[in-house]
């Protein structure tokens, strides 16, 4: 049978469109949870996706927002997700039972993590904290971590400081008008975007406070590790890739992530030297890190007891290399 020129072309280019088609009916859906919406590092799931890192992976991402570390455990204990976005303090839900464990650490220190207090209001200092109430997101969660260790560092015991978990900025923020709190420990682009609504004032940072730390980790479910670990593999080629596009490329990074936020550019170019000097870029875990969490959960009544550190996280798939 003769071809025309025509035809061959209209062939291969079926082909192409039969082999993209098949292409993305092969990619494997993953379902990503954040623990808070209001993050730098984990809108960083939004950008791979946007740009095709995950894609270029065969990975179809699905990403879901919750309402703090304790409601995203809840969900991985459902199945609901099969990747988690959350705090080092939540290592300790592996050793309740939760059947999800951290696989590669997501930050160090807590440069990004901050307290804020209203401008004009009488909280001057860390030391006029004593006895007052401080909001958090959930009870258990790394802004509740970081406010007990605040509090046993200023010698007060892990109660020094009256910890409320209030969910949402929003809800804080009004209790915060309404003088119900002192003070609040938010991201610092939530910080940010209050000092430069004139409405709150940045009283401290939590970085040099907590410097063996780890304030972000990536959990997976138990059921993926057994499972399809290959496919954990990609995703966190695909995570990593994405790191270092944030690393590289600031002024882009900047612009898509005030808009996967919602906040102004100037605020996340505020944010984003704290964000990038504490971005992991292989997710190797500090061993000091893993010390300073397991002997905190028990301090800080998170657990009953000292977990030994095989119980808080799988190693095998950190460091990653590009």
């Amino acid at each position: 049978m003769k071809m025309t020129r025509r035809s061959a072309l209209a062939l291969v280019a079926m082909t192409g469109m039969a082999l993209n088609a098949g292409t993305a009916l092969a990619a494997d859906k993953l379902r990503i949870g954040k623990s808070i919406g209001s993050s730098f590092p984990f809108s960083g799931a939004d950008l791979g996706k946007a740009k095709g890192f995950f894609a270029a992976t065969g990975i179809d991402a699905e990403i879901s927002v919750f309402r703090g570390d304790g409601q995203m455990q809840q969900a991985l204990a459902a199945g609901v997700i099969d990747i988690g976005f959350g705090s080092g303090p939540s290592m300790g839900y592996a050793a309740k039972g939760v059947p999800a464990i951290a696989v590669a650490a997501m930050a160090s220190e807590p440069r990004n993590m901050s307290l804020v207090v209203m401008k004009d209001g009488p909280i001057k200092t860390v030391d006029d904290l004593k006895g007052k109430r401080i909001g958090v997101t959930t009870a258990g969660s790394l802004t509740d971590w970081l406010t007990r260790r605040l509090s046993e560092s200023k010698g007060w015991g892990p109660a020094g400081i009256d910890v409320t978990a209030m969910g949402e900025m929003r809800t804080r923020l009004a209790a915060m008008k309404s003088g119900e709190l002192a003070g609040s420990v938010n991201s610092i682009q939530e910080t940010w975007n209050l000092v430069e609504n004139g409405e709150g004032r940045l009283l401290a940072t939590f970085g040099d406070a907590v410097p063996d730390f780890h304030t972000h980790v990536i959990f997976a479910q138990r059921s993926l590790i057994k499972n399809n670990p290959e496919l954990l593999k990609r995703f966190l080629q695909a995570w990593f890739t994405t790191t270092k596009f944030m690393k590289e490329n600031r002024e882009e990074t900047v612009k898509l992530i005030a808009g996967i936020m919602s906040l102004p550019v100037s605020v996340i170019d505020k944010s984003y030297d704290y964000e990038m000097q504490m971005l992991s870029m292989d997710g190797a875990f500090n061993p000091k890190a893993i010390e300073t969490i397991r002997k905190s959960l028990k301090d800080l009544e998170i657990l009953d007891r000292v977990p030994e550190a095989n119980e808080l996280f799988m190693p095998g798939f950190a460091p990653v290399k590009l």
